[in-house]
């Protein structure tokens, strides 16, 4: 790939990710006004799924495979990390929610080598090494951890395993069916509690917060899609880490959260983890 290809990967990706923490930053606003992150979550993958289903050019017959149960397990990863990471919002900092988050690639790591059997290389060990480092700077177990980061923690949990099924299903279906079938799957999962929380009602700020909230995210992971479909998985996962820039810069301007200095200074490492990992696979 060449250099200017990789600048417009870059590009195509700090958008998705920031269409997807500006969905997030919705999100924040809605529950921190008291809508409930089930219902949040819930008109996420519905309106999601009407939107996308027209881009996605899927046919009817097509939904037989979303039976299979690792379509669904997988689903229900990425409907828990949602819904956990929308509660995390609720108390926390947008960038100390993300930073939190980022133990989902180390939790995917651990997973392929253990059922799958990867032996990565030292180099890409020790840079994860580093980013759980970072994480740990950021949650501060047993130093003021808080209820919103068990959260955020459990999120990137949710969010490893997610990953770790993704791979596994690799190659089985193309990736917008892998979109529609977590977002179709997703809605019927998060039916039931949705529809058991308070609606708001007559409240138009709240629903445009809401149709906001499911089409930045929707439109950052359809972005994702389309990078992932031009480029290697592999060179597109660390430019992700750039959502902890959006994340801190939306932060700071929407709720006027500065990231204390150790909180910084994890943030920091995890980014300096994902393209210094960027940095290695561009190496001959």
């Amino acid at each position: 790939m060449s250099a200017l290809d990789l600048c417009r990967l870059a590009g195509t990706v700090f958008l998705a990710v920031t269409l997807v923490v500006t969905g997030d930053t919705c999100g924040k606003l809605l529950t921190q006004s008291g809508v409930d992150p089930f219902i949040v979550a819930w008109t996420r993958f519905a309106i999601a799924a009407l939107v996308l289903w027209p881009l996605a050019r899927m046919q009817w017959q097509e939904l037989g495979p979303m039976k299979d149960w690792r379509v669904i397990l997988r689903t229900v990863f990425i409907a828990g990390g949602i819904s956990s990471i929308l509660t995390a919002l609720e108390t926390e900092p947008i960038a100390n929610v993300f930073g939190a988050f980022f133990i989902g690639p180390i939790i995917s790591y651990m997973l392929a080598v253990i059922f799958l059997k990867e032996r990565p290389s030292a180099t890409h060990t020790v840079l994860l090494a580093v980013g759980f480092f970072g994480v740990l700077l950021v949650v501060k177990p047993g130093f003021g951890m808080t209820t919103g980061t068990l959260f955020a923690l459990l999120a990137g949990t949710f969010y490893g395993c997610y990953l770790f099924m993704t791979k596994l299903l690799a190659g089985a279906m193309r990736p917008t069916r892998l979109l529609m079938s977590q977002l179709l799957i997703g809605t019927v999962l998060l039916t039931p509690f949705g529809l058991s929380s308070p609606m708001p009602v007559n409240e138009t700020g709240v629903w445009l917060l809401i149709i906001a909230s499911a089409l930045t995210s929707a439109a950052g992971n359809y972005l994702l899609v389309i990078a992932n479909r031009t480029a290697d998985a592999s060179l597109v996962a660390p430019l992700v880490y750039t959502q902890l820039i959006s994340a801190t810069v939306l932060g700071v301007v929407v709720f006027g959260d500065w990231p204390d200095t150790i909180a910084f200074a994890g943030l920091f490492l995890i980014a300096a983890s994902g393209l210094g990992s960027l940095a290695t696979r561009r190496s001959p």
